[in-house]
């Protein structure tokens, strides 16, 4: 039985994992795909600074990275009693595919169901355009820009 609390994500990316990888923790790759700003220091400690929205900064810091196949980090919101900054945990593994690679994300440390919904979606939006990007589409403006 899977956990509720827990949050799965699986996509195919038409890319190798090291494009992915860098879309991932570049910061002027990141903002491609989500966010309006982006600070990361992509080491063990260093820090996980995205303005998610234009509206909402996610910040946590890198607990591992080993380069074009894993990134964990703590993960919260800047001003949130609910979901605090660095109060959860964020996994993706990359696995390489012949035909591209396979993000595999889990959030964990979220408090309650809503949230994890919440993250859910929000997940499966960025994610997805990640993966329009890194096959070659732009994802155009983000939709949920101001969102908080």
């Amino acid at each position: 039985m899977q956990d509720p609390l827990v949050v799965h994500r699986e996509t195919h990316i038409s890319a190798p994992p090291s494009a992915v990888f860098a879309l991932l923790t570049d910061p002027e790759k990141i903002l491609r795909w989500m966010g309006t700003e982006a600070q990361v220091e992509p080491q063990p400690g260093g820090l996980y600074l995205v303005n998610v929205t234009g509206a909402r900064f996610a910040r946590g810091s890198f607990r591992e990275v080993v380069p074009v196949h894993r990134l964990a980090y703590s993960f919260g919101w800047d001003g949130s009693e609910i979901v605090p900054p660095g109060s959860s945990l964020v996994e993706i593994d990359l696995i390489e595919k012949p035909d591209g690679t396979l993000l595999r994300l889990t959030h964990t440390g979220l408090p309650n169901a809503e949230q994890c919904a919440g993250h859910a979606e929000g997940w499966e939006h960025y994610i997805g355009r990640l993966a329009q990007y890194a096959a070659g589409r732009d994802p155009g403006p983000d939709p949920w820009s101001g969102r908080v």
